[in-house]
């Protein structure tokens, strides 16, 4: 797909058994960084450069040159085009084809240092192939999904990249039921190396659209950026679940105002969770986000 990679060198380290014993090297972490990631967002065709202009005017940025291309191992075209917000990344399709299986459920695209060894990673971390890895015109890719139904892509291209680090990093919002909450996180941290910076198994519902009810929220970071994990019996009210992505910003009302004029409409208006100001938003071609400022807590 239209990605970048970075190519990262590691340095081997030889200790001599007859002084210390061996210790086995930890594992691989293949992330890049998180203004390599980002979120596929896929919308009509005819809706796609309204989408661009109105996630532009959203949260700032630039984008890469549109050009039409296939993405996938069997025969599609799709428009592509990179927009690079401070905010976070989004890869935009608009398929001029009908959309071959299993793409278009996948909510994140994470660049790899290695892709086999990435792929080989996810699966001893409980995670499947939804496809064998295919070679792309700039690269190669994968389609994993995680426990609960969780589906991302892995990918590695040949072309460096150079991006400054993100402003704010944009947070994956995963919605599960106690079923598979406890493997998919499981495996998501031992995959990503990630660290559990809160674990709320008492937090309110009303942030997810259960008011009166008791959630459990998981918030994880990693080298492939933040993911809050929320765990619920799953009767979530619209639009509560479509939300992939919350986009932190300074101010939220001013980028509200700002995603009003370019045609984005507000689906759930500013609500307050702890410190955090947060407003869910679906724009022109139907991609749902979330929007926050500060912390929830």
């Amino acid at each position: 797909m239209k990605h970048f990679t970075l190519i990262i060198a590691a340095a081997l380290v030889a200790a001599s058994p007859a002084v210390t014993p061996a210790i086995a090297a930890p594992a691989a972490d293949h992330a890049v960084g998180a203004q390599y990631d980002t979120t596929h967002v896929y919308v009509p065709q005819d809706q796609f450069d309204t989408f661009v202009s109105s996630f532009v005017a959203t949260f700032g940025g630039t984008t890469s040159k549109q050009g039409e291309f296939q993405v996938t191992p069997t025969k599609s075209l799709t428009k592509s085009q990179l927009v690079l917000t401070p905010a976070g990344t989004v890869s935009v399709f608009g398929f001029k084809t009908p959309i071959p299986v299993p793409f278009g459920d996948e909510r994140t695209g994470y660049l790899v240092t290695d892709l086999d060894a990435a792929v080989k990673s996810a699966r001893s971390h409980g995670a499947v192939r939804r496809l064998e890895t295919f070679p792309d015109p700039i690269g190669r890719d994968s389609v994993i999904q995680w426990p609960g139904g969780v589906n991302m892509q892995l990918y590695w291209h040949t072309a460096k990249p150079n991006y400054k680090p993100l402003e704010t990093i944009p947070e994956n919002r995963v919605y599960l039921t106690a079923d598979a909450a406890e493997t998919f996180i499981k495996g998501w941290t031992g995959f990503a190396h990630a660290k559990i910076n809160a674990d709320d198994k008492a937090a309110n519902g009303a942030e997810i659209g259960e008011p009166g009810k008791t959630i459990r929220r998981v918030s994880i970071t990693s080298g492939y950026g933040k993911m809050v994990v929320y765990v619920s019996d799953g009767q979530l009210p619209w639009p509560y679940g479509r939300d992939m992505t919350g986009y932190a910003v300074s101010d939220l009302n001013a980028t509200l105002a700002k995603a009003s004029a370019a045609g984005v409409e507000t689906l759930v208006a500013p609500y307050s969770t702890g410190k955090r100001q947060a407003a869910i938003v679906r724009f022109p071609g139907g991609y749902i986000a979330e929007i926050h400022s500060g912390e929830v807590d």
